[in-house]
């Protein structure tokens, strides 16, 4: 049994898979390892928005990256198709976000400015072009920030086509495999142990496990200042489709889905491992989601579940390599952003594997040095 490759990565959702994808297209051999299965945490739970503009509206290292990485899912969806057979479903249907008041209406037109500056494109339209664009919305919405670059993907397609890719490129993935402790030398990783004693080797071990990420660098004796947070989602189906646009308002978001399916959401509960359901979760999101289209009362139950995503102190992923422990990389802490952010993150992370630095902008940004023990903060 082979125990000794260029690449070992920890975690198999969307943004180890990513980063496998992006190391063996570079030649180099590479082994993931998922306590789980593929993509059976948040990767699977996510609602698969690309809202570079709507979730990220004023100028910023994380907007430009996430601007970027939006770039890229077109070429990627065609050659995912093309390797695995699998659909990631992007849809570039563009987003709505919608102002409930005067107020917001006054902050996304500022927003609009701002993004117009930086060449992007968003423009404003009055409730009644709302109206004539998405008919079934509530009509007491005071406009809406147009936004037709933004779209959306299914984000258990994406992550599984990513991981298929890696391995029809000759990847190796383990699932049902959980690390427990690294092998060192020195002042370097070598490799890691897993908790059935299996032993692999590595010239280098990049940690990409999610919000379980910061508990296996913790037993190790290196923390991030990372922390989970639970979101709950649902689904419903409609016999013909009663939106257009994702509609995004603070509070809740309505992403259509294909055969007529939306997805629903979504909480946001800090600290917590929890990934139960609760029904004062659906409720308030149903109450919502039925005061911006009130059609939703018709629809058909389908889903709900709950994802865990790893938040950062600062809002910011964690990119890089660490500056004590050599053979250590780390790519976690990206929260809401992490199919969006995927694949830029596979791209960078490969890049430094090889020796090709980040721009200055980004190393600077989602610098380990941030907070690691035993690193002084900058």
């Amino acid at each position: 049994m082979r125990n000794h490759f260029d690449v070992i990565i920890i975690g198999a959702g969307v943004i180890g898979s990513s980063i496998a994808f992006n190391l063996v297209k570079q030649g180099r051999s590479v082994l993931v390892l998922e306590k789980g299965r593929i993509a059976s945490q948040s990767s699977s739970a996510a609602a698969g928005m690309l809202g570079a503009q709507t979730e990220l509206e004023n100028d910023s290292p994380l907007f430009r990256l996430a601007r970027e990485s939006r770039g890229m899912f077109p070429d990627l969806a065609l050659e995912l198709k093309d390797l695995t057979g699998i659909d990631i479903e992007l849809y570039q249907n563009g987003m709505l976000k919608v102002a409930r008041s005067e107020e917001e209406a006054s902050e996304f037109q500022r927003f609009i400015a701002l993004q117009q500056k930086l060449g992007e494109e968003a423009s404003w339209i009055d409730p009644y072009e709302l109206q004539q664009r998405e008919p079934l919305l509530e009509k007491k919405l005071y406009g809406a920030m147009s936004i037709p670059n933004d779209g959306n993907v299914s984000a258990p397609n994406l992550t599984k086509a990513l991981s298929a890719a890696a391995m029809t490129s000759g990847a190796e993935i383990k699932e049902f495999t959980e690390v427990s402790e690294f092998v060192t030398d020195g002042n370097g990783i070598t490799g890691v142990i897993t908790t059935t004693q299996e032993a692999y080797h590595a010239d280098r071990v990049i940690v990409a496990g999610g919000a379980w990420s910061r508990r296996l660098l913790k037993d190790a004796g290196h923390e991030l200042d990372t922390y989970p947070v639970k979101g709950e989602c649902f689904s419903v189906k409609t016999e013909k489709p009663i939106v257009n646009a994702t509609i995004f308002s603070k509070g809740c978001y309505i992403v259509p889905k294909s055969g007529g399916r939306l997805i629903i959401g979504a909480t946001e509960k800090a600290h917590s491992f929890d990934q139960k359901v609760s029904l004062e979760s659906i409720a308030a999101m149903m109450g919502r989601a039925t005061e911006l289209i009130p059609a939703l009362n018709q629809a058909e139950w389908d889903d709900a579940w709950a994802g865990i995503r790893p938040q950062t102190k600062d809002g910011l992923p964690y990119l890089g390599v660490h500056p004590e422990i050599n053979g250590l990389f780390i790519a976690t802490g990206h929260y809401r952003n992490g199919i969006l952010l995927a694949p830029i993150t596979g791209k960078l992370m490969a890049d430094l594997v090889e020796g090709i630095g980040m721009n200055k902008d980004w190393a600077t940004a989602f610098r380990l040095e941030r907070n690691v023990i035993g690193v002084e903060k900058q």
